[in-house]
């Protein structure tokens, strides 16, 4: 019934009490009835609507005596008066009371309504008789439908531990906390953090438990997910062939930020305080190794490892500077190789990266990966004594295709050394000979002997198998060894021999004979593409710099050029485009240009013969350690 309701019918009641009061000759406490129409008011919950009840029956209860008794005579209608009046003042007292106590109460359980959390109560016997607003929203009953209901049947707890070891420890301490498994209405399975407190009466005899649940689903199966990662993580670097490092590079974050290095930048700042480096490096602490990198140093565990990285790495391991400048500078990667010192002294060449996490507290968790590159340095060390007996044999070949220049450069300096013998016994023969002429003579003999001595030096050098030298080179010097070698076969080939150079270039760091091989190829394929062709024959070659750290020779001719099917594949080994060739010159060439910091291509745009554009880094001077 609504409260307009409540207050009518309170009204209703008391009129009709006082009319039956007054009009009728019962002797009784009629008055005390007023107590059903205070009780009526009180259902309202407002303390006005008792106090107006109260105070209105107690003036009819006064009015129905004055009107129906002498108030000169006092007899028992006056006790009846004051029985019905104290009636009505303890019923509005008691009334008064427990509104006072239901507003306490509705606070409170507002209170609970405003939780987060899911609360009920249950009474002993574990139904249900409290069911807050967060419970209504978690598991999807309301309060009307969840009241009344068994706790444990409606939301299919499931318990961890014995339902029966949970209450006995309720009842001796009074509290319980756990983890439960419950189901909403919807069927979906919540995971709860759960609290739960006895209530006892003044006896100390339970009565009902106060339960308090979390809600922990997504936090569980967060952390289930992280056990489950930590778990696969775990798996692969134990069982990984690729060794793994796990390191703690805070304390190297810290020590790098309290670093002061002025107007220097950082590189050159550690390059040339080799003693913070190496203290870096002790304060990057390892945490953990796996097997795969203890087999590959012959380390017994991870702690044998741990107490003996310093010989591992060796003293003298630079590579740890361009890891502290990557790490410095926010990079999250960084790739470089180093020799690692395997407890039976063999040096082991290695590949490593490291990783640097962005995630915050990264710095903790470093990872360094290790790859065994023997293997791979012995098949480079094959592959390049390969290349080197094949280079050597297509130089043998090249000079083999020229050795009539070779006859003739040869042929030169012997004829006209004969010629000035000759010419020194003329005038030694004369009645007086001629001192002068014949000390000219046997000048001219020297001269064309160290010509000579020179030409066979020079070939027998480039025939020479040696391993490759990394000095500096003059660019000039080593063109004109090139084409003083291939000058005699262009010449056979009415071909002309255009060569542009900057005036002075910087020196390239290289092998002079392995360059030389790729100048000699690079002319002699442009003379044979024109070989036998009407026209002009021209071989242009030009030496310049580009972008200011590279250097460009360029070998245009002016023959048919080359055909676009056959341009992907002309550095191809085997390939060639010339009856009886090897199909290897070209391929060496790359080889022997990429082996040297530099690049090696070529284009060939109709109607202008073939260019080949070769670029190397200029040289710098070593330093020294």
């Amino acid at each position: 019934m609504s409260r307009d309701g409540l207050r009518f019918w309170s009204a209703v009641l008391t009129f009709a009490i006082f009319l039956v009061d007054v009009l009728t000759p019962l002797e009784g406490a009629v008055a005390v009835l007023y107590v059903i129409a205070i009780l009526l008011a009180a259902r309202t919950n407002r303390r006005n609507d008792i106090i107006v009840a109260a105070v209105g029956c107690s003036v009819l209860t006064i009015a129905a005596y004055l009107l129906s008794h002498d108030v000169e005579v006092v007899a028992s209608p006056a006790l009846r008066a004051l029985m019905s009046l104290a009636a009505i003042g303890i019923t509005t007292l008691l009334a008064l009371q427990n509104h006072s106590a239901t507003k306490r109460l509705a606070a409170q359980a507002r209170l609970l309504n405003l939780s987060h959390d899911m609360i009920f109560v249950r009474d002993r016997g574990g139904v249900i008789t409290f069911w807050n607003r967060a419970a209504e929203q978690a598991y999807g009953w309301s309060a009307d439908e969840a009241v009344g209901q068994h706790a444990d049947a409606l939301l299919r707890t499931k318990y961890f531990d014995r339902r029966e070891d949970i209450e006995t420890g309720l009842l001796d301490t009074g509290r319980w906390e756990g983890r439960l498994e419950q189901r909403t209405k919807a069927g979906s399975a919540l995971a709860v953090d759960a609290r739960w407190a006895l209530q006892r009466d003044h006896l100390g005899k339970p009565v009902g438990v106060l339960e308090t649940h979390t809600d922990v689903t997504d936090r569980v199966a967060a952390h289930n997910a992280l056990v489950q990662s930590e778990q696969r993580y775990r798996r692969m670097f134990d069982a990984s062939r690729v060794g793994v490092i796990e390191e703690d590079w805070s304390a190297v974050r810290t020590a790098l930020n309290s670093l002061e290095t002025g107007d220097v930048g950082l590189r050159d700042y550690l390059a040339a305080n080799p003693e913070f480096v190496r203290h870096a490096r002790r304060l990057a602490s390892i945490t953990d190794v796996n097997p795969a990198l203890q087999k590959m140093a012959g380390a017994s565990g991870s702690a044998a490892f741990i107490a003996n990285v310093d010989r591992l790495l060796g003293e003298n391991d630079r590579s740890f500077l361009g890891a502290l400048v990557a790490f410095a500078e926010g990079e999250r990667f960084h790739e470089g190789e180093t020799d690692l010192v395997s407890f039976d002294g063999r040096k082991v060449p290695v590949l490593f990266t490291i990783s640097f996490p962005a995630e915050p507290h990264g710095d903790r968790n470093v990872l360094a990966f290790v790859i065994d590159i023997t293997e791979r340095k012995q098949a480079q060390d094959a592959l390049l004594a390969a290349q080197a007996e094949l280079a050597h044999a297509a130089r043998v070949a090249t000079l083999g295709e020229f050795s009539a220049s070779i006859a003739h450069e040869v042929n030169q300096p012997l004829a006209a050394i004969v010629t000035s013998g000759e010419a020194g016994l003329r005038w030694l023969r004369r009645d007086v000979p001629d001192l002068k002429e014949v000390a000219t003579t046997i000048g001219h003999i020297v001269a064309q002997g160290r010509r000579a001595s020179e030409i066979v030096t020079r070939i027998r050098t480039f025939l020479k198998k040696a391993p490759p030298q990394q000095d500096l080179l003059q660019i000039d010097e080593i063109i004109e060894e090139a084409t003083l070698l291939i000058e005699r076969e262009l010449v056979k080939d009415d071909i002309a021999l255009i060569v542009k150079m900057e005036h002075g270039l910087p020196p390239v760091r290289g092998d002079r004979i392995q360059l030389q091989q790729v100048l000699v190829n690079l002319l002699i394929n442009a003379g044979q593409a024109m070989s036998g062709r009407p026209g002009s024959h021209t071989v242009t070659l030009r030496a310049g710099t580009v972008d200011g750290e590279n250097l460009a020779i360029t070998v245009q001719d002016s023959g048919p050029g080359i055909q676009p099917d056959d341009l992907p594949r002309l550095f191809d080994p085997f390939f060639t485009t010339k009856d009886g060739g090897m199909g290897m010159g070209l391929a060496i060439c790359r080889t022997t240009v990429e082996a040297h910091g530099g690049r090696l291509s070529v284009e060939s745009p109709p109607g202008s013969g073939a260019t080949f554009h070769l670029t190397l880094p200029f040289g710098q001077e070593l330093a020294l350690p």
